[in-house]
């Protein structure tokens, strides 16, 4: 599987990243209390993946429940563009309504059931492993 770099940001454009990604990926849109509030389409990749481009110094953080999950957002405009989600600490989580004009890969848009997570994170565990023996990054 051949990924290639997409560029996003949050709304006033000063907290930019790139994401190495596929053509076509599976993106979750997740119920639970804040996701289910900003709209937030989950993308999530490796660590490796992902690259902050501008703007860290404009980020703030906010963590709630177990504290593990390190929502960020832009201290301008307040969206969340990507986050380190509790479900793959290892990872990013990028919000997919985030891409820049034209960057976005082919989504198929696929629910996800946090409003019950303990149940149901290990279902998203897998996706900010690295790639297995045969995938290109």
């Amino acid at each position: 599987m051949v990924k290639i770099w997409r560029t996003g940001s949050c709304h006033c454009g000063d907290v930019r990243f790139a994401v190495r990604t596929p053509d076509e990926v599976e993106v979750e849109a997740c119920n639970c209390s804040i996701c289910a509030r900003t709209g937030f389409v989950h993308l999530i990749v490796a660590m490796d993946d992902f690259e902050l481009t501008a703007g860290a110094d404009k980020l703030t953080s906010y963590r709630f429940n177990t504290g593990v999950a390190n929502h960020t957002f832009c201290t301008k405009c307040g969206v969340k563009a990507f986050y380190t989600p509790r479900s793959n600490p290892d990872g990013v989580s990028v919000n997919a309504n985030c891409f820049d004009t034209g960057q976005a890969p082919a989504l198929s848009i696929v629910p996800f059931d946090g409003q019950n997570w303990e149940a149901n994170a290990a279902k998203l565990a897998h996706k900010s492993a690295p790639p297995t023996k045969g995938e290109t990054a």
